[in-house]
């Protein structure tokens, strides 16, 4: 196996890093996603020494909410998480595209727009050696095969972060994607999904999981793939050990 296994912070808003970092470490994991404000984290020589302690380096830094307008504080905001992955050594920083209400469709102008913000990113983010992937995601400016291919195209240095549930919402075979876009391929999210939420990997049947992993190696990945948490009421802690017993079964 090349890839290394991390945990998103997807789901923890205000987590005692220390504990949590720890669990994980327990858990057999191996990095995790860092989602919080900054205001909460503290100077990336905190959470870097933090995550050092614990034996579970950030792999990957998400970037904030995303427009399509312009707007100068929103890309600054991004620029200063962009600065802060550099400065804990992240693997990758990730964003999103802008929310999309649900019924109303994206233009080509949008998606260009996107490609265009992408780019700004990884522009500025190359003064570090730093990869910036987009992380495809339904109800956002990209919202069907299609769109995300016309994006695929239309960006020009951004990398790209698949989400195999949101590729199997698409009805694009996320081991056939991970296939088709290897040589822009960062960075890989698993999520299970069952009657209208996340779910723990392997109680939703949304996709072959053991598909996904084989493409992978197929393919030679070799950087993170990061288990998000579900929406269950499950335990924080109990999630983590759940998804990674679940993917020992697998062999990983």
């Amino acid at each position: 196996m090349g890839f290394k296994l991390g945990y998103s912070g997807l789901r923890w808003q205000t987590p005692d890093l220390d504990q949590v970092l720890s669990e994980l470490k327990e858990a057999g994991w191996e990095g995790w996603e860092v989602r919080q404000s900054l205001d909460w984290l503290g100077s990336a020589s905190r959470v870097k020494s933090i995550s050092d302690r614990a034996g579970i380096p950030v792999a990957v830094v998400a970037g904030g909410e995303i427009t399509l307008n312009g707007d100068s504080e929103m890309i600054e905001r991004n620029k200063r998480r962009i600065d802060f992955a550099a400065d804990v050594e992240a693997d990758t920083f990730m964003f999103m595209g802008a929310a999309r209400p649900y019924g109303c469709s994206s233009t080509s102008n949008d998606i260009l727009q996107l490609a265009d913000l992408a780019d700004k990113f990884a522009d500025y983010a190359a003064q570090y050696k730093l990869d910036v992937c987009y992380h495809i995601h339904t109800s956002t400016t990209v919202d069907s095969r299609e769109e995300w291919e016309f994006l695929m195209r239309s960006m020009k240095q951004s990398k790209l972060c698949i989400d195999v549930s949101h590729s199997a919402f698409w009805h694009y075979d996320p081991a056939q994607s991970i296939r088709d876009f290897k040589d822009r391929l960062v960075y890989v999210h698993l999520q299970d999904y069952k009657d209208y939420r996340f779910v723990e990997l392997g109680e939703g049947g949304l996709l072959d999981f053991s598909a996904v992993m084989t493409a992978l190696e197929e393919v030679e990945y070799s950087r993170w793939v990061t288990v998000c948490p579900s929406q269950s009421d499950l335990p924080d802690k109990e999630k983590m050990w759940r998804d990674r017993a679940y993917l020992r079964k697998l062999g990983y």
